[in-house]
């Protein structure tokens, strides 16, 4: 079934295209996101060129979080420009396969550029949205999304789809935004905030909530909090379109953090 863009869908879509053709990351200047050495265990990056090994859009590490294994088929949710498939690549081996599936052409055709620049076989890149994903039910056995659920306007759609499409027995390894209490109401209503990795954010209790509810066990969020720059700079960065003389930054900055979230799918 073909699904229509909601607004949202088209907004984040337009930021995404718009930083990679300026070959920035997802915090240049300002989202909550963080530079891939800042991200990932030095030896993970060692063996990539610099000019892939800085296209991060993320706010974690979910390939040391998924502890892969040669031989597994992994799907990335979100996969931008590639980085998180590469390092997937090369933990799962050539017995291994890598599916990235991306709703903005832009990063399809970057995510592309990088894994035929490093000559990679076991990957490839589908063109959708996580909530309808090109994937067929029960084939994958490790999910693994950096900074990107968050963003989508059906989380519970989302999490369907990835509990479809995991084998029995297989295993969910996520970075993403949540919260710990709710958002001021100016960014919960702004698409930049939006696009920013904030306004999208759920509490993590309603997180965990939707999981179990498609039917993900063992569910397990750990957050990693945010420094005050970083999210300073991520409502600078929403200035135009909001009133930020109106917003409690402390209550920003209690509320906004990374997580590393894990589930799993019965067997």
């Amino acid at each position: 079934m073909t699904q229509s863009p909601t607004p949202i869908h088209e907004t984040v879509r337009e930021h995404y295209a718009e930083r990679i053709k300026n070959n920035a990351s997802c915090c240049e200047p300002s989202d909550c996101c963080d530079t891939s050495s800042n991200l990932y265990p030095a030896d993970l990056l060692t063996t990539l060129p610099s000019e892939v090994a800085s296209t991060s859009y993320g706010c974690g590490d979910p390939i040391t979080l998924a502890s892969l294994k040669p031989g597994q088929t992994v799907l990335d949710l979100g996969s931008g420009a590639g980085l998180d498939c590469i390092l997937a690549a090369q933990k799962v081996g050539e017995t291994g396969y890598v599916i990235g599936v991306d709703m903005t052409p832009e990063m399809i055709e970057r995510a592309q550029a990088n894994v035929k620049k490093l000559k990679l076989k076991n990957v490839e890149f589908r063109q959708g949205y996580l909530e309808n994903l090109p994937v067929e039910s029960n084939t994958v056995d490790v999910i693994i999304s950096n900074c990107v659920i968050n963003l989508s306007p059906d989380k519970a759609k989302v999490f369907t789809e990835a509990f479809r499409v995991l084998a029995p027995g297989g295993k969910l390894a996520v970075s993403d935004i949540v919260t710990d209490g709710p958002l001021p109401e100016p960014i919960k209503q702004s698409l930049s905030a939006w696009a920013g990795c904030v306004a999208g954010a759920v509490e993590a209790r309603e997180y965990i909530a939707i999981m179990e509810s498609v039917g993900f066990t063992d569910v397990s969020i750990k957050p990693v909090f945010f420094d005050k720059e970083t999210v300073d700079d991520a409502l600078v960065d929403m200035g135009e379109a909001i009133d930020l003389n109106a917003i409690p930054r402390d209550d920003v900055y209690k509320a906004v953090y990374s997580a590393k979230i894990t589930a799993c799918k019965p067997s």
